[in-house]
């Protein structure tokens, strides 16, 4: 895929404060009107025009846009690679990185680079906008400007949110830990499981004791084999043994997000019960989370979770649905051994989890 590069130097003639990169996929944040009233990918060489604010902040910004805008329904795997090795290879130069991304999928790339992007010590925001740069009452002008004041953020030297992050209507989320939960508002994005990291009002408040530490020596590693050979399994009332053993007999099939119910319970219908275990004596692997989007996965504290514990089904606590499928594909992409990917899947790699069982 071709990529376009801007320079843009908001601090000159002064010495920039700090150089944040900005890295535009697609999506609505990036949009405006044409003469047609169509929406067109927005042209970066004139964002000090549509943004002057910009002018403000004293930083060195280059753009990285796709040369092909793509809607976020349909961002796969290979985009979340392209735009890991963006990240790596401009890590050393820059301080900071925006990526600007549609909004329906943006909790699964997310999740998939807090993964993707071991031993990350700088911020990777993620932001975009429910209405267009060009609409009066779009939300793209404050997630974008407020999204390159924390990628910017130091204290002491040192990065304030060294995490992938997504920034959304003046919150800030743990990006493995938020999902999309608003198609109309601005208020898009929520994390039931875990704190807000900030709040942007009159100034940024920091929510410090729940952002992930900054690790002195740590150099980025960037991991992009991605094993796709997953599927989710959502549970409900009525399902047939014939639903369950097609997706359980996919050619190929390595991993299997299942959806319970409530605390992590499944029907004890034998035959359903039957189904997973042959899944699993098969090699398949099957990781337990909940429909509800708050509370966890409290497996075999019920009746109805108890056998999934005894059949070797693995609990997942209090994960999202996304961080739990990309996290999936990333182990399943790095490490060969199916056991380890189990003990890894139960364990916190990157606080997309809580470390108590």
């Amino acid at each position: 895929m071709k990529l376009h590069e801007l320079r843009i130097d908001t601090a000159s003639p002064e010495q920039p404060q700090a150089s944040i990169m900005i890295i535009y996929t697609g999506g609505t944040a990036g949009m405006v009107l044409d003469k047609s009233k169509a929406l067109v990918p927005f042209d970066f060489n004139l964002i000090l025009e549509h943004m002057p604010v910009l002018k403000s902040f004293n930083l060195l910004l280059k753009v990285v846009s796709f040369d092909t805008p793509v809607d976020s329904s349909n961002i796969n795997p290979e985009h979340w690679k392209l735009i890991a090795e963006i990240i790596l290879h401009n890590y050393q130069t820059h301080d900071g990185f925006v990526v600007l991304h549609g909004t329906d999928t943006m909790a699964y790339t997310a999740s998939a680079l807090s993964f993707m992007l071991e031993g990350l010590n700088k911020p990777v925001i993620f932001t975009g906008a429910q209405l267009p740069v060009s609409s009066p009452r779009s939300d793209a002008h404050e997630n974008l400007v407020t999204s390159l004041e924390i990628a910017s953020a130091q204290k002491d030297g040192r990065p304030i949110v060294p995490e992938v992050a997504i920034y959304f209507d003046y919150y800030l989320f743990r990006a493995n830990r938020a999902k999309k939960v608003e198609s109309q508002h601005f208020d898009a994005f929520n994390s039931e499981n875990y704190p807000t990291l900030a709040e942007a009002g009159i100034a940024i408040e920091y929510n410090t004791d729940r952002i992930l530490p900054f690790v002195p020596g740590d150099h980025l590693k960037v991991s992009t084999s991605i094993d796709t050979a997953v599927t989710i399994l959502k549970l409900f009332p009525g399902m047939s043994k014939t639903t369950v053993e097609s997706v359980l007999s996919t050619p190929g099939l390595k991993g299997v997000v299942m959806e319970t119910f409530g605390a992590g319970n499944a029907p004890t219908t034998p035959w359903l019960v039957d189904c997973l275990s042959r899944a699993i004596d098969a090699g398949i692997i099957i990781f337990n989370v909940s429909q509800c989007p708050g509370g966890k996965v409290s497996q075999g504290r019920y009746e109805t979770s108890k056998i999934l514990d005894m059949i070797g089904v693995i609990g997942g606590n209090d994960i999202t649905l996304e961080a739990a499928i990309t996290k999936m594909m990333y182990l399943l992409g790095t490490i060969k051994s199916k056991k380890e990917v189990k003990k890894l899947l139960s364990l916190p790699l990157r606080g997309e989890m809580d470390d108590r069982k």
